[in-house]
This record gives C-alpha cells, sequence and structure tokens, in this order.
C-alpha cells in the first residue's frame, strides 16, 4: 500500500527500491538493446533540422501584412465608435458594451442550455407505434412538422454563420450570434432525435422540403433572401446592399422565425396538452422559447441598424417590407391548410389563419410598420399562456428561474 506520507519527507530520506540486475530479470522476459526498445519513442531534439529550418522560416517572416490589419498602436476603442454594421473599430475586443442587450439576450442564452436526450420518449414511442393512437390527421401534423423544422433551423444557422456574423460589425451582437447558431444546431438535434426515437424514414422526413409544396414553397422563399448577402464578395457599405442585409435581417427574424414556426409550434403544443406526443412537445417548448428570443434579439438588431442609418428606411423601402412579410404570411397560411385540411386538436385552418395575422399584425408593429389587420385576435389564448406574445421582451426576465439546465419545464 502507497504511504502518502512518505510524499512528504525530504527527498534524501526517502530509500529506492534496489536496482534488478540483468541475471535477477525473470528468464521468460526477453531484454534488449536501449536503441532498439526506443526506436518507435525517438523525437528529434530542439537542434533537429525541422526546428532550424521553422526558426529560419521566423526570421523571414513577413509581419507587416498582420500587423497593418492588428492596427498596432492604435488606440483603445471606444464606445462611440462602435456600430451595428460597416463599423470599422477592431472587432476582436469584445468590451466596452454598447449594446447591453445584446449581452444579457447571450447571458440568458446559455443560462438556458438544454439537450434533447434530457427529454423522455417511452410515451411518444408506444403512442406512435400504436395502431389506435393517433388519428391520420395528427401523424401527418407530426411528420408534416418534423419535416419542416429539420431542415429549417439548418437554413437559419447557415444564414447566420455565412452571411450574417461576417456583416454584423458589432462584438457584443455577434457573440450572441454563435450561441444563437449553437441552438439552432440543438434544435435539429431535437428534430432528428425525435425522428430517430419515433423509427420514422429518415429521407422522408428530412426530404420533405423538397417533396411536399406546402414546405418546399417556404424553403425556396427563405433561401431567396440569403443568395445575395450569402455571396463571399458582397459587402455593406452602400445603400443598395445595407438594405439588401436589412431586409435579410426581417426576412430571416420576423417571417422565417417569427411566423414560418408559429403554425408547427401551435399544433404540436396543442397535442402536447392533450396528452398525445408529450415529448415531442416538451421538445417544441424548450425550441418555442428560444426562438422567443432569437426573434427579439433580431428585432432589437433591426432596430439598431435603422436607427443608425436612417437612410435606409425609406417610405419606398417600408413597403417593399411589409409585402414582404405579408408574402411570408401567405405562405403560412397554405401550409396550415395543407397540415389540417379538417378541424383537428380543437383548431381548423380558419382559426389558424387568424392567428397568424395576429402574430403578423405583431412583427410588423415591433419593426415600426403599420399592422395591416386592425381588431383581429388571438383566438388561442392558451398559447398567450406559455408565451404571452404581448410580453415577450421581458420573457426570461419572468421565467427564467423556470428554465434552466435540464428538468422538465413548469408552465404555471
Amino acid at each position: 500500500m502507497l504511504n502518502w506520507d512518505a510524499f512528504n519527507e525530504p527527498d534524501e530520506q526517502i530509500a529506492a527500491p534496489p536496482l534488478q540486475t540483468k541475471q535477477e530479470l525473470p528468464q521468460a522476459i526477453e531484454t534488449k538493446p536501449l536503441a532498439a526498445a526506443t526506436d518507435q519513442l525517438r523525437y528529434e531534439p530542439t537542434g533537429s533540422a525541422a526546428y532550424e529550418a521553422a526558426q529560419k522560416a521566423l526570421e523571414q517572416l513577413d509581419v507587416a501584412p498582420g500587423l497593418e490589419e492588428l492596427e498596432m498602436g492604435a488606440e483603445r476603442v471606444q464606445v462611440d465608435q462602435k456600430r451595428m454594421i460597416n463599423c470599422r473599430a477592431d472587432l476582436n475586443q469584445l468590451v466596452p458594451f454598447k449594446y447591453e442587450w445584446a449581452w444579457t439576450k447571450y447571458l440568458d442564452g446559455c443560462a438556458n442550455h438544454w439537450m434533447p436526450q434530457e427529454i423522455n420518449m417511452t410515451q411518444d414511442i408506444a403512442l406512435w407505434r400504436s395502431s389506435d393512437g393517433l388519428s391520420a390527421d395528427e401523424r401527418m401534423i407530426v411528420k408534416r412538422n418534423l419535416g419542416f423544422f429539420s431542415t429549417a433551423d439548418s437554413l437559419v444557422a447557415n444564414n447566420l454563420v455565412l452571411s450574417i456574423y461576417r456583416l454584423v460589425t458589432n462584438p457584443e451582437c455577434r457573440q450572441y450570434l454563435l450561441r444563437q447558431a449553437f441552438e439552432e444546431a440543438i434544435h435539429t438535434h431535437a428534430y432528428q432525435y425525435c425522428i430517430e426515437s419515433l423509427g420514422m424514414d429518415e429521407g422522408e422526413i428530412f426530404n420533405m422540403y423538397r417533396e411536399i409544396p406546402a414546405v418546399a414553397k417556404k424553403a425556396a422563399w427563405a433561401l431567396k433572401y440569403t443568395q445575395a448577402i450569402g455571396n463571399p464578395q458582397f459587402q455593406t457599405g452602400t445603400t443598395e446592399n445595407d438594405q439588401e442585409l436589412l431586409q435579410n435581417l426581417i426576412a430571416f427574424y420576423c417571417v422565417l422565425e417569427g411566423l414560418f414556426f408559429y403554425c408547427g409550434f401551435s399544433q404540436i403544443l396543442s397535442m402536447g396538452r392533450r396528452n398525445k406526443m408529450t415529448g415531442v412537445a416538451e421538445q417544441f417548448q424548450y425550441i418555442l422559447r428560444d426562438e422567443s428570443m432569437h426573434v427579439n434579439f433580431g428585432v432589437d438588431v433591426i432596430n439598431q441598424v435603422k436607427n443608425e442609418n436612417p437612410q435606409l428606411w425609406s417610405q419606398e423601402f417600408q413597403a417593399k417590407m411589409t409585402q414582404m412579410i405579408l408574402e411570408g404570411l401567405a405562405l403560412e397560411i397554405e401550409y396550415a391548410r395543407d397540415t389540417m385540411p379538417r378541424g383537428v386538436l380543437g383548431m381548423n385552418a380558419q382559426m389558424m389563419e387568424e392567428y397568424l395575422k395576429f402574430i403578423t399584425n405583431r412583427r410588423l408593429i415591433q419593426i415600426g410598420l403599420s399592422e395591416q389587420f386592425p381588431g383581429v385576435e388571438n383566438p388561442f389564448p392558451w398559447m398567450s399562456e406559455i408565451m404571452d406574445l404581448r410580453k415577450e421582451k421581458n420573457f426570461f426576465e419572468t421565467r427564467v428561474t423556470e428554465y434552466q439546465v435540464g428538468g422538465a419545464l413548469s408552465w404555471d
């Protein structure tokens, strides 16, 4: 047994075990010359030819391009130098913060981390396998929504990573964009986890956005607004290009995440309220909360770009953005009719249309546009119990204690 007290003794008081001579080694162990035994463990000394070549390469290194990019000796970044787009200040320096709300949202997102495997899918599996557990319409709703969402979040993530991150020139906002991109990966993981758990045909579900017209149209519409800024050669700095970026932000935050998701969310959550597919519904509850934060962040970014660049928000551009959002509404209404040819789960396509118009009004108002459907009301008040649309800004301030890492959600 080891005596840990011995490790506190002076070195000279610790007796080394006697060395065995070659003759004392068991005959079964064959001894080899030291060089032969260490051939595979040999390392070149620091004075080797390879190391000397590395040193010579450093001696010939031209550091001018790097120093020019770093702006060696430049003054420290000041808050008033920061801008949402077209900023020339050092983007590698996170502080000082100009947009505290962006950093707060980043911290909230980190505090609300979750993983799909934390949610028990046992009851869902049994219900899905049962021949009479779900109606044909209910099964179609589950498959259609997993088909749309499994690729929609990838479209959002691609837009963030390949386009938006490069063009948003504020480090605290970029910090949140990195968090959002990770959350989009978690959402795609969640859909894959549901699909795999239920034993669905993965090819059928993931390729649905290229096979089902109502799903394909929404994906194609979103991709149209990322083509220009997705070009690596695209740069902001002109009114035309800055409006192109602003249009993309509105398309993705106000329509794709802020409208296209709500028909599917309400359908799956309604199913969960009826004690059906509760595991899938819980996954969607977590995702809905994440998406609420994404929309809030996007709205703040859009309004900040407008405030810093008022010339972009012309009457012509406002009319164009209103039409774009209404195009998204028409596509989501078509999706609702496709997924609900008959009444199901206490809702129907007509009720969903009213609900989507209610959501559309809010998105328009949030970015300073006029509502298009005065007097429309929310036909699903229980959705407001899950996420009060009138209080999205304070959502995590009031509910964050119910949404921490791990555990089940509480909606009381």
